[in-house]
């Protein structure tokens, strides 16, 4: 099932002639401990006219959360809006938010006053960008916020307003938030078969060097739509919306500390299969966590010097020889990776460096005409490219001033591969998790060891799909579905 359901106490409190959406009782709901079972996870407003704890309201939340359908509000969130004890650990971003928007809007309110929110949406549209803060902490249908102004504006006061408590003006407010909340699902059934599953997709359309192209996530979209999932793509201002997905795909370039690691954790929280799970991000982002996690699993990985601030660097010298490489730890795209040719260039370097990072990893350098990349989808190979370096450069990617420059490609068939490249991939992707990882190896006379494993490796129509063709989607797809139907 891929609609919306509308969950109220009485019949009248919410008519189903003002939704195209099922309306149903609190009491139906819980009789019935099988509705929708079978058509997929069911998308649910809890309307109830209390959120107190063991009423109908309270116990139709908790019920779908042990149905597997999503539910706004969740109990977390009845619970936490009850106390301000409960909620005041939100108090100081949803404040910050707060003095933002009144600073921007040159707010002259001197007394204290109410301001509702429904959906993240207010009436008041001074206060959007706070709106859209408060619905990402608090998913609830219609929250009341009581603000004291002053030099700071403080929030007195977060609370539910039940739909049966808000005025005419309040209650049509109320249903075009609703309208526009839900209204991607608001489509003629007989025109389009409803899909069983749906997927968020994260991406970022002004990056200039994505996971993938928004052409790739287009085909993925059509052709995950003809397998019964429907695919929406969110950008980094849609953390509220995703909890109405079944499952999160980010094709954004993951960091720990962007958007990116938002979104997986929440994608977590809800109960959701993720690529790339929060876990993942940590262990792969950062490369000196890597040499470490590596190292533990007895994975070959070239002969490698980790190095801090005031260490002697002539250790390095002595252990790597000319030239080296020095990485910083949570570099991606060939971003923050450098070669350096004498003792000179590396105090430099590390000088420099090590303003922004207390530890650097300096490893021996490896020339070859490509990296492996085996890409890995729940401990098994997905697909096998050579990636060769850009034209006069060292790297696959060359960044200049005018944008990067790419090698060139070669996709093959997993069988075709040398069997120690994939095994030696397999064993450093599966000491990370069970998710998607794309593992750069380098094959070098006898020499086969990983120089890197990515949480989001690049999978671009054309490319990485070129000889495994959809059987790539295909799996991707029946990775999520499998842990949503689990």
């Amino acid at each position: 099932m891929n609609g919306w359901v509308i969950l109220v106490d009485h019949a009248r409190d919410f008519p189903n002639a003002e939704t195209p959406h099922k309306v149903i009782t609190t009491s139906d709901y819980l009789a019935r401990p099988k509705l929708f079972a079978g058509s997929g996870r069911a998308k649910i407003v809890n309307l109830s006219r209390s959120y107190n704890y063991q009423s109908k309201g309270y116990y139709a939340s908790l019920l779908a959360e042990a149905r597997g359908h999503r539910i706004i509000p969740t109990v977390e969130t009845m619970l936490e809006l009850r106390e301000h004890k409960l909620y005041e650990y939100a108090l100081p971003d949803l404040q910050e938010a707060l003095n933002l928007a009144a600073h921007r809007a040159r707010a002259t309110e001197i007394t204290t006053f109410d301001l509702l929110f429904c959906f993240g949406l207010s009436p008041d549209a001074r206060f959007e960008a706070f709106g859209r803060l408060l619905f990402d902490w608090y998913r609830c249908p219609a929250i009341e916020v009581t603000i004291t102004p002053g030099k700071r504006w403080r929030i007195d006061r977060l609370r539910p307003r039940p739909l049966a408590k808000l005025g005419p003006e309040e209650a049509e407010f109320f249903r075009a938030a609703l309208h526009q909340h839900t209204q991607r699902d608001w489509r003629n059934p007989r025109a389009r078969a409803v899909a069983k599953y749906s997927l968020a997709v994260l991406c970022d359309p002004q990056e200039p060097l994505p996971p993938s192209s928004m052409e790739t996530i287009r085909y993925f979209q059509k052709y995950a739509g003809g397998h019964s999932v429907e695919i929406d793509l969110l950008t980094k201002r849609q953390l509220a919306e995703l909890a109405e997905f079944d499952g999160l795909f980010i094709r954004a370039t993951t960091s720990i500390d962007n958007y990116t690691y938002r979104f997986a954790q929440r994608a977590l929280q809800e109960g959701m299969p993720v690529i790339d799970d929060p876990q993942s991000m940590i262990r792969c982002t950062n490369k000196v966590y890597l040499h470490e996690l590596m190292d533990a699993h007895g994975v070959p990985i070239p002969p490698t010097v980790m190095l801090a601030e005031g260490d002697d660097l002539a250790k390095a010298e002595k252990l790597l020889g000319w030239p080296m490489v020095v990485k910083i730890p949570d570099g991606s795209f060939s971003r923050g990776v450098h070669k350096v040719e004498t003792f000179e260039a590396l105090k430099a370097l590390t000088d420099q460096l090590f303003e922004d990072t207390d530890l650097l990893l300096a490893q021996q350098f490896m020339p070859t005409e490509f990296d492996w990349r085996v890409g890995v989808l729940d401990g098994e190979p997905l697909f096998v490219c050579q990636y060769h370096m850009a034209r006069d450069h060292w790297q696959i990617i060359k960044h200049e001033p005018g944008g990067a420059r790419e090698g060139t490609f070669r996709t093959m068939a997993l069988a075709e591969a040398p069997p120690r490249v994939i095994d030696v991939a397999l064993r450093a992707a599966r000491a990370i998790g069970d998710g998607l990882y794309g593992v750069d190896v380098k094959e070098a006379g006898e020499a086969v060891v990983v120089i890197e494993v990515n949480d989001n490796p690049n999978l671009e129509h054309g490319v990485e799909d070129q000889v495994g063709k959809d059987e790539v989607w295909s799996r991707i797809l029946q990775w999520f579905i499998r842990r949503i139907d689990a």
